[in-house]
C-alpha cells in the first residue's frame, strides 16, 4: 500500500501526480488527510478529500510514504506527532519515502537522509542534516526518492513508479501520457 499524507497548504500537483500515475500502474494508494477533517486544504485553493485519517494507516502494509511539499503543508506535516513516528519507523523497516519540493525537509529534520543524496526546493537544503543536496531534478538513493518541485512532479511520479513497479511500467506510462 502507499500512503500520500496531505496537510492543509500542500502543493496540489506535487500530491495529484503521484497519485495518479502510481494509480495507472496498478498500485493501491490511498490519500491520508493527517488532521480531524478528511477535507484537505490545497496551497491554491484545491481542496481534496483524503481517502483515510492518520489514525487508518496500516504501517505493516506500506511500501511507500509519500510527503508532497507546500507551504504551509509541509510546516503541517511536519507538526503531525504520528507522522512523524510513521516516517521514522518506516525508515527503519525499510519502506520507500518520498518527498517533493519543500517536503525533503520533514525528512531531514527527523535525521533520516544522513549520507543520502537527496534535492529539494532551493532554500531548504538548510534543513536536509548530512545529506548531500545535488540539486538535479529528482533524486533516488536507496529507499529515500526526492525531487525539487511542482516543475518535475510528473518525473518523480515516474521515479516512483520505476521503483515500486518497475522501470519497464514506469516507461509504458511516460509514454501513454506523452511525456517528454
Amino acid at each position: 500500500m502507499v500512503y500520500l499524507f496531505l496537510a492543509d497548504g500542500f502543493e496540489e500537483i506535487e500530491a495529484l501526480t503521484p497519485a495518479d500515475v502510481l494509480r495507472r500502474a496498478g498500485a493501491e494508494v490511498k490519500t491520508v488527510s493527517v488532521s480531524d477533517s478528511f477535507t484537505v486544504h490545497g496551497a491554491h485553493g484545491i481542496d481534496v478529500t483524503a481517502d483515510i485519517g492518520i489514525s487508518s494507516v496500516k504501517a505493516e502494509d506500506a511500501s511507500m510514504y509519500i510527503l508532497p511539499g507546500g507551504m504551509p503543508g509541509t510546516n503541517n506535516l511536519y507538526a503531525c506527532e504520528r507522522l512523524k513516528e510513521l516516517l521514522s519507523e518506516g525508515a527503519e523497516k525499510g519502506i520507500y519515502l518520498a518527498a517533493i519540493c519543500a517536503a525533503p525537509s520533514v525528512l531531514g529534520r527527523l535525521g533520516l537522509l544522513y549520507g543520502r543524496k537527496v534535492t529539494c526546493y532551493p532554500g531548504f537544503e538548510k534543513y536536509l542534516d548530512g545529506a548531500e543536496c545535488t540539486g538535479a531534478p529528482v533524486e533516488a538513493d536507496g529507499r529515500i526518492i526526492t525531487a525539487r518541485g511542482m516543475g518535475v512532479a510528473l518525473d518523480f511520479a515516474l521515479a516512483l513508479c520505476a521503483a515500486l513497479k518497475g522501470e519497464k511500467t514506469a516507461g509504458e506510462i511516460k509514454a501513454s501520457v506523452q511525456a517528454v
